[in-house]
């Protein structure tokens, strides 16, 4: 039998989860809400822009983009959405590099840009260390460089950090569980992670212990894939074998969630509810219409690089957050890890990214 601890709070990092919900808030109102007519508006853009705004027309720069290869549905969204983001804007021209996991190609195109003087670099870092001194080349040659997802090594490698929350997602994805289950004693816990070796996976598996901690649950059951849907299946089909009850599972990625389902439906088990991770369209999706065991997700933002261009657009044309006291674009964004349910999934389907 589990004991049940009371309810305690975690105030230094849920408390900078709530600030980093602050910050996306003024980014949001700063750049602009005006919508436009496509599928997917971003927000923000020059077209429809109100005189004096930030988004009103200013002078013309161009921001240099390299990412990883698109070989998920998420980072495939990353280099989307910023393309998407910079073709809303007309005093932007975006160049942007073909997404690589050579480490050596990518320090190269961003050598390229240098040469090419670009106003600003946005980088999704295929390894943050490796891409650390190339950077610092580039802040050295007052080129501002917004740096994406993956940290570098030195902070003085980058202007601004825009960062989604892998700690935060899994203190969400434990705190709506622990909502589900309450303190119900004999309640089995099970969580299928991504690599085990990632310092992100064990951020969002340190949040999701700590947060099932409050309400007096702990993980009974926990196996690693690999961020696939064929890792995803294998894992969850050991799992199911090992554990003949669960009442909550939680998955960290909805890329893997596919295979996870998969497995879960060649189980023909559904005696508990799943909440995923990262927010795809698909998984949003099932959640609409209830047609599986997945209930909510758990939001970790594809559309960061998005964040990215156009906060390299206000440092290029020297403006700040217009929401914000502060008259200079702040050192580091940390975007909030949302749980999605039937209840809210419109307000974010929209720029989910399809597994």
């Amino acid at each position: 039998m589990k004991s049940v601890r009371p309810f305690r709070t975690r105030s230094r990092r849920l408390g900078t989860t709530l600030v980093a919900g602050l910050a996306v808030l003024a980014l949001g109102a700063c750049t602009g809400n005006e919508k436009n007519d496509d599928d997917q508006d971003l927000g923000g853009g020059t077209t429809q822009a109100d005189s004096g705004s930030n988004d009103e027309a200013g002078d013309k720069i161009v921001i240099g983009f390299s990412a990883p290869a698109a070989d998920h549905g998420w980072m495939a969204s990353i280099t989307d959405s910023a393309k998407k983001v910079a073709d809303q804007y007309d005093d932007v021209e975006l160049r942007v590099a073909s997404g690589t996991n050579d480490v050596n190609l990518q320090i190269s195109q961003v050598e390229t840009f240098i040469n090419d003087k670009v106003d600003a670099i946005v980088l999704l870092p295929f390894d943050g260390a490796a891409m650390t001194p190339v950077a610092l080349k580039a802040m050295q040659a007052g080129i501002p460089v917004i740096n994406v997802d993956r940290e570098f090594d030195d902070p003085n490698a980058a202007r601004v950090t825009v960062l989604g929350d892998n700690y935060g997602m899994g203190v969400s994805a434990g705190a709506y569980i622990c909502s589900q289950i309450g303190d119900k004693s004999d309640a089995v816990v099970a969580e299928i992670a991504g690599i085990d070796s990632l310092p992100l996976t064990q951020e969002r598996s340190q949040g999701f212990k700590d947060a099932l901690a409050d309400c007096g649950q702990d993980v009974d059951n926990r196996v690693a894939a690999d961020f696939t849907v064929e890792g995803g299946e294998e894992a969850a089909a050991n799992l199911l074998q090992a554990a003949p009850k669960i009442d909550a599972i939680w998955n960290h990625d909805d890329d893997q969630g596919v295979g996870v389902l998969a497995a879960i439906k060649n189980a023909g088990r559904d005696e508990f509810f799943m909440v995923g991770g990262a927010g795809s369209a698909n998984a949003m999706r099932s959640i609409q219409a209830g047609d599986s065991v997945l209930q909510a997700t758990v939001i970790y933002p594809s559309t960061q690089a998005a964040d990215g261009i156009k906060l390299a657009r206000l440092l290029g044309q020297q403006k700040n957050m217009s929401d914000l006291v502060e008259v200079e674009v702040p050192r580091t964004v940390q975007l909030y890890a949302p749980v999605v349910t039937k209840d809210n999934v419109d307000q974010f389907i929209d720029t989910a990214f399809e597994s």
